[in-house]
């Protein structure tokens, strides 16, 4: 039985990698980004899927990723994987100062919100934006700024909802209501991250199972209509609603 790889050996192979390969010693940080933002989306879709051997192969890709960025910043004489393992290792001693040290337990944003200039501080620009909304909630539930049950926000998305609607009835020709349209839908969708939020559920994935949902009884939607000489593309809602009525029920009793 071959003993397992280790990290160290996964270094070794960056190094020699750097060495001896053509493509990979020509790489630098900025043409390595979208290989790192691909990675992690593959690496999502494995975790989505609850496929281990996916999950395996995707999470070597996102390590081959910090290896690499680590070895180049090593080279130019920035840091090294060392480096990289030291500042994990402290913030995670700082994260959990009742562990590791004589200080009490603390909740991890509010502890943060006393190093950062600002509610944006550090958040990534790129962050899809229910991810970055559900940040933005979380740190300024840090400093206090937040309901105290889930409540507040549930009468809150209703409080939305009605003024959307009321923009909704204005006439289409009404000058900037188009404006205030988007303003308006902004701020319910703002309001339903934070019911998620303090529901404990991540609206970016809640969002995940929606569509997922969805795409499976559309499909299932489509098979139905095939079955019955129906097309879909020109039945209309009429024909097609009480066909998504079936397929829900159908999973229902399933």
């Amino acid at each position: 039985m071959q003993p397992k790889a280790t990290l160290e050996d996964t270094l070794v192979l960056m190094k020699d990698l750097r060495a001896r390969c053509e493509w990979d010693a020509a790489q630098t940080h900025d043409s390595l980004r979208p290989y790192l933002v691909e990675e992690a989306h593959e690496l999502d879709d494995a975790l989505r899927a609850g496929d281990d051997t996916h999950m395996r192969e995707e999470l070597g890709d996102v390590l081959l990723q910090v290896l690499f960025h680590s070895v180049v910043a090593e080279q130019r004489g920035a840091f090294d994987i060392g480096d990289v393992a030291a500042g994990l290792i402290a913030k995670m001693h700082r994260r959990h100062p009742h562990l590791y040290g004589d200080g009490v337990r603390q909740d991890w944003e509010t502890m943060k919100a006393a190093r950062r200039a600002s509610i944006e501080d550090g958040l990534a620009s790129g962050l899809p934006a229910l991810h970055r909304a559900h940040r933005l909630q979380d740190r300024a539930a840090g400093v206090g700024f937040d309901w105290d049950d889930i409540h507040g926000p549930a009468d809150k998305v209703a409080e939305e909802l009605g003024e959307v609607r009321s923009v909704i009835d204005e006439p289409e020709d009404t000058a900037g209501r188009q404006d205030r349209l988007e303003g308006e839908l902004g701020d319910l969708l703002f309001a339903v991250v934070n019911l998620c939020r303090k529901a404990n559920v991540h609206a970016g994935l809640a969002l995940d199972r929606a569509n997922a949902k969805f795409t499976r009884r559309f499909t299932a939607m489509e098979r139905l209509a095939a079955s019955r000489d129906i097309d879909v593309k020109t039945a209309g809602l009429a024909v097609l609603d009480p066909l998504w009525d079936e397929v829900k029920a159908g999973e229902r009793q399933s």
